[in-house]
């Protein structure tokens, strides 16, 4: 597979991490176990495992709840902002591993991606809020996400 692709694809799930922190390692992990791309000789095999789609997706939707709760903090608090930064180089990082990449480069370029994701994410919501109830607002973010992040997986 060509670096660029996989490369930007590694970006690209930053950036839905950045949006949505735990949804972008339970779609990597459900493409990796649905065999969309192999993780067998790789480090983060434990990806594409069963137990880790499921841990990951259960993850995924408390945050999903808890993210139109009023007293769910900013995502760029240093606690969400970390959680975005790792999960996205997770992510960018697995899906490097599986597009035969270096995980290295793919876990920094997955981090950008989350960087970006984060404080774009937060200018999203924001304009968005000014045009729709809150809750709709999140529930578009929610669906940027998700449809975003099987759209990217389905590339590799």
């Amino acid at each position: 597979m060509n670096s660029g692709l996989v490369f930007a694809a590694a970006f690209a799930i930053g950036v839905v991490a950045g949006l949505r922190s735990l949804t972008a390692p339970a779609i990597v992990c459900w493409a990796a176990w649905l065999k969309w791309f192999d993780l067998q000789d790789s480090p983060l095999r434990f990806m594409g495992t069963t137990g880790a789609a499921c841990i990951f997706t259960a993850l995924a939707v408390v945050e999903l709840v808890t993210d139109k709760l009023p007293s769910t903090p900013n995502r760029t608090a240093p606690v969400g902002l970390a959680a975005r930064i790792v999960l996205g180089a997770l992510a960018g990082a697995t899906l490097a591993a599986g597009g035969g990449r270096s995980v290295p480069i793919g876990a920094v370029i997955g981090t950008m991606g989350a960087l970006v994701g984060t404080f774009g994410g937060f200018q999203l919501r924001r304009g968005l809020a000014r045009a729709l109830p809150p809750v709709a607002a999140a529930l578009v973010e929610d669906l940027i996400a998700i449809g975003g992040g099987f759209f990217i997986v389905s590339r590799i």
